[in-house]
């Protein structure tokens, strides 16, 4: 057991301020992932500064019709919440893809946007890692890369983000508030998170001291036309080969609007705006998504063992796109098992 300083926070200016006053401190919410960092030796916090008594768990609606979700609601409380259902679904679906009843429960929103990346090598310290130990190399790179990226990877990392729900908050264009030293602003969903370049130890944009207080989605017309769909080695508890955030607006068997987000590829939520653009007025119908699919991923690379994902992640996005587009959502269940 290595020792650490514990504060307990209660105000968001309590929390920023101490972990501003601690080089090595972290934030404690949900502690689904930093807990089993610190268990694995990856993770070494001088200070643990709790927020969980901060009020940031109401899920409230905005005046446009969208909603903002502070950052200590739980998975749970978002999938299964009435608004988040009922004017977007797709959030729900991805939420109760991911990990577990008893995870969901104790997960919160602002946790999922900052875990970290599952690949066994980072969880391994006796390997190189250059999410890690910056600079020490990439021993997933020529080993083990089933689980591991194809677009936007690195040679100094080839690591993927393991978030569902982080994969919906980008199709659906997200917007996180953050509260750091100085100020707060917002960053848009499809900025935060970063590739891994020549600084993968850096997953997002977040200054240091800054904290993620909330989630604000705005009004859309997605709610009819969307679905996630996760392609996994099981049903339940495991993360994704390749999943699809997929929505659309269609109007007269036409594509008014698409968002297509890719999971389990890359280091972030993958997203193209540019190559989605390009079908505004396309019929809405398959040889159409499997341009779509073509044009996503037009740079994709394998690393030998993760060859199939490319083959694999053409055909989701053809078979997401067909299920939005015809209005049966990947996922059932979310009525039935509440």
């Amino acid at each position: 057991m290595k020792p650490f300083a514990y504060t307990r926070a209660e105000t968001v200016a309590d929390a920023v301020a101490a972990l501003a006053a601690s080089p090595g401190a972290q934030f404690l919410a949900g502690g689904t992932n930093l807990v089993d960092l610190m268990k694995y030796d990856v993770a070494h916090p001088e200070a643990i500064v709790d927020i969980n008594p901060l009020p940031l768990k109401e899920i409230e609606a905005l005046a446009d019709g969208g909603l903002r979700i502070g950052a200590l609601a739980s998975n749970s409380a978002v999938a299964y919440d009435d608004r988040v259902q009922a004017r977007f679904p797709l959030l729900a679906s991805a939420i109760l893809a991911g990990a577990s009843p008893q995870l969901r429960n104790a997960a919160t929103t602002g946790g999922n946007l900052l875990q970290r990346t599952r690949c066994p090598y980072f969880y391994d310290p006796s390997t190189p890692c250059n999410k890690r130990e910056p600079g020490s190399g990439c021993a997933a790179i020529g080993g083990l890369t089933r689980m591991h990226a194809i677009l936007g990877a690195s040679d100094k990392c080839i690591a993927v983000h393991p978030s569902d729900m982080c994969v919906a908050l980008a199709a659906l264009d997200a917007t996180v508030e953050v509260v750091g030293p100085d100020s707060a602003r917002d960053i848009a969903f499809t900025d935060f998170h970063r590739l891994p370049g020549d600084t993968p130890h850096r997953d997002n944009i977040l200054e240091r001291g800054e904290l993620v207080t909330g989630i604000r989605l705005e009004a859309n017309h997605f709610a009819g036309h969307s679905t996630y769909l996760k392609l996994r080695d099981r049903l339940s508890y495991a993360f994704a080969l390749v999943s699809v955030a997929a929505a659309m607006e269609i109007a007269d068997g036409r594509i008014i609007d698409l968002r297509v987000t890719l999971g389990g590829v890359a280091h972030k939520p993958w997203r193209d705006p540019l190559a989605e653009a390009e079908f505004a007025g396309a019929p809405a119908e398959d040889e159409t998504f499997r341009q779509v699919a073509d044009r996503l991923l037009l740079e994709a690379r394998g690393q030998g063992g993760n060859d199939f994902k490319i083959p694999l992640a053409r055909r989701a996005i053809v078979r997401a796109l067909r299920q939005a587009a015809s209005g049966t959502p990947q996922s059932q269940t979310i009525k039935a098992i509440q």
